[in-house]
This record gives C-alpha cells, sequence and structure tokens, in this order.
C-alpha cells in the first residue's frame, strides 16, 4: 500500500564512538541499499532530557551527520533531515495526543528505565513522559514499513502499531466509505474486481493469510486507482476501514558486541568510548593502557583470554587466524599484552582511516554538510505534508 521505507533517527549527541558505528550506522549503511531510507536527526527528543542545556544541541548536531557520512551513509540514497526542521512532526504528535491513553505512556517500559537511570535529572515533565509518542509520531509521519531497532526498542515499535491501529480504528470510518469503496473495485476491471472479492471473502471468512497477500499485492499492481480509493481498497480488503497509518515492523538488529576499552559496554557516560574520528595517537594509548586478565602479572605469566577485555575487541576486529594466534600466545605466555593489543590497534585505525577520509570534505566545507540537511528537509516535508493533508481530512480539519 505505501512504500516500503526505512525510518530512524538519533538523538544529537555529538561526535559518534565505534559502538555506534557497529551498532547502528553499518546496519544503516546495508539498508539504504535495500529500502528507501530517511535517517534523520532527533533534536527534539534531545530536549526530553536536556532542556536545561540546549546550547550543546547545535554543535552536536552537525558532528553526529559527519559521523554518519564517514560511516558511508550515502545522501544519494537516504534521506538526511532534522527533526525540527520538519514542523510537521510536531502537529502530528499533537493531534495523537489528544487519542492517546495516558496509561498507554505510562505503561512503555523505559519510562521508569530512564528515570531510575537519570535520577540526577529533572524528568517530571509532559515531554518525558510524552516522547514516545513524539517517537510514534516520527515513525508514522512516513508510513514506515520498517524500524531498525535493538531488542529493547522494540516495544516502541509495538507501542507505535497501537497508535496507528487506533487512529485508523477511530478516523478511517469515512462516511460513505463501503459505497465508495465498492465504486473503486469496479475500477479494476472486471477480472480483477472480481478476484479482489474472492480474495477478500476467503481472508474476512476463512482467515486465509495467503488471500489477503494476495489482495494487497493485486492492488499494488493496480495502476488507474487515485491514492484514495486505493486506500479504501486497502482497508476494505482487510475490513470497512480506510488505512491512513501504516503499522511498522521492527526490523531487529544484530547487538552490538563492541565493548568501550574497560569492558563493559563502550559509552560515553562510561568514560571508555573511542571516537569514530578520535586521533590515531590517542586511540594507541587507550589501546596501549587497556587493562588485561589481572594473572598476567609478569610477562612470563600466563593468561586466559575469556578474563581479558582486549579479548572482547579481538572478537569484533580480528579474524580466525590472530583470534587463535592470541588464544595460543596468551595460555603459554608466548606473546605478551603489548603484542596482543597491536592487531586491535592496526584495525581500528584501519577502519578509521576511512572514516577520516570521508568525514574530510565536510570538515573543509561546512556548506556542503548544509546543503545535504536542506535537501533532506525539504524531501522529508513532501513526504509529511502530504500524511498530514490526509490526517486533517480524516480529523475534520481540513478547511479548504
Amino acid at each position: 500500500m505505501f512504500t516500503e521505507r526505512v525510518v530512524s533517527g538519533m538523538r544529537p549527541t555529538g561526535a559518534l564512538h565505534l559502538g555506534h558505528f557497529h551498532g547502528a550506522l553499518k546496519n544503516w549503511v546495508r539498508l539504504q541499499s535495500e529500502h528507501p531510507c530517511l535517517f534523520f536527526v532527533a533534536d527534539w527528543h534531545a530536549l526530553t532530557t536536556h532542556y536545561d542545556s540546549p546550547d550543546v544541541i547545535g554543535n552536536n548536531v552537525w558532528e553526529m551527520v559527519i559521523d554518519w557520512l564517514a560511516a558511508g551513509i550515502d545522501p544519494q540514497q537516504s534521506v538526511l533531515f532534522i527533526q525540527s526542521r520538519v514542523p510537521e512532526h510536531a502537529e502530528l504528535h499533537l493531534l495523537l495526543s489528544m487519542v492517546t491513553p495516558l496509561g498507554w505512556l505510562e505503561r512503555v517500559p523505559t519510562y521508569k528505565d530512564q528515570q531510575e537511570k537519570l535520577s540526577d535529572r529533572d524528568l517530571s515533565t509532559y515531554g518525558f513522559l510524552g516522547y514516545p509518542l513524539l517517537q510514534a509520531a516520527d515513525i508514522l509521519m512516513y508510513r514506515a514499513a520498517w524500524v531498525p531497532v535493538g531488542e529493547d526498542q522494540v516495544p516502541h515499535v509495538e507501542f507505535t502499531r497501537e497508535i496507528a491501529r487506533r487512529f485508523n480504528h477511530l478516523f478511517g470510518r469515512e462516511p460513505g466509505f463501503e459505497d465508495k469503496a465498492r465504486e473503486a473495485v469496479k475500477k479494476l476491471g472486471s477480472k480483477r474486481a472480481k478476484l479482489y472479492q474472492e480474495l477478500r471473502t476467503r481472508y474476512q471468512e476463512q482467515g486465509d493469510d495467503t488471500a489477503l497477500q494476495q489482495g494487497r499485492e493485486l492492488l499494488e499492481l493496480a495502476q488507474n486507482l487515485s491514492m484514495g480509493d486505493r486506500e479504501r481498497l486497502f482497508g476494505y480488503l482487510e475490513g470497512s476501514r480506510r488505512i491512513i497509518l501504516a503499522e511498522p515492523q521492527a526490523l531487529l538488529t544484530e547487538a552490538s558486541r563492541m565493548p568501550g576499552i574497560d569492558g563493559q559496554k563502550m559509552s560515553k557516560s562510561y568514560g571508555n568510548s573511542i571516537a569514530m574520528r578520535e586521533d590515531p595517537e590517542s586511540v594507541r594509548k587507550k589501546i596501549r593502557t587497556m587493562p588485561t586478565d589481572p594473572a598476567r602479572v609478569r610477562r612470563s605469566d600466563p593468561g586466559e583470554p575469556e578474563r581479558c577485555p582486549v579479548w572482547q575487541l579481538h572478537l569484533v576486529y580480528s579474524d580466525d587466524a590472530t583470534r587463535e594466534w592470541v588464544q595460543t600466545g596468551c595460555r603459554s605466555a608466548g606473546i605478551g599484552c603489548l603484542e596482543c593489543k597491536q592487531p586491535v590497534i592496526d584495525a581500528i585505525l584501519a577502519e578509521q582511516q576511512g572514516f577520516h577520509e570521508r568525514a574530510q570534505p565536510y570538515l573543509d566545507d561546512p556548506s556542503l554538510l548544509r546543503n545535504i540537511i536542506a535537501d533532506g528537509c525539504d524531501q522529508a516535508r513532501k513526504i509529511a505534508q502530504e500524511t498530514m493533508r490526509e490526517v486533517r481530512e480524516a480529523m475534520g480539519l481540513a478547511f479548504d
């Protein structure tokens, strides 16, 4: 029914680290060659928890976008934009808030989790309570088919699906819907109209999911339907309501195995991160001074790689032969810790070389970056304006 778009965003936290690259950006780079993708800077979301320090958001936005481009995000394949530059996000958030039960927001798992983690901040605000709904608006605006998330974010996608379902239930009840749908069926032509009716009956009376899929494919191929008629027939196929907002699916991404230099998950807040575009000498120093297996007090002491944080980096960066060399050399004391660390240093620096090269044009000429975002905002707004036209119409707010 709708273009199978992928939509995802990040809060502007400034320069990104290797955990961001391996946890999200590598996946974005792959997805952009498989689907139409929209990636946005969630600057409004940053205000939900850091409303008392807005001065850092501006610089963080541009640093983060440079890192996206350095990672390999291609503005020719993906739409890159800033959330606040597409004001329709705020409008859809407001309209959805009119019909969202308060209890739905309070039960989102991350609501209490974040309050506990950020206990030093006053989060008793509407903005923080309502951020899952703003997130839902971000996704529903583009009628996304897929949202790449980690397992901990799946409840947010399910929440978004519930919001879409509730909206369609409340506002998809178009006056004269069935009469309009039956007229639209006739536009398919006699053979396709007959097949459509058969598939609709099989799905609605027998619960045949194959018939539903075949019906959707039939409508996708129909060339002579207006957007309104196509939406009606998709809704008529499944029931008696027009589908206005699409229910997205969670696209589970592999959990990032990227450890920090202390063995914990890499995070700026832990002070254990390596930036994507960090200075090479700083990278060397951080890796060389990493803690290792406590049992290796002297060079001649054997160790156990599984107890060493450096081994976790080998699991990310080293090939099988290097890992075997580490396992054997560590347990026999055949190699020292600095020797063990060198292949990791080399691999990280080689990876970062590509980041530095791709970032340099935007550092040399920041106008290139601004132009990419300006073009992306224009493209995003065109989609958003079409969605909002239909949302306003469904809610009785079209006064043209």
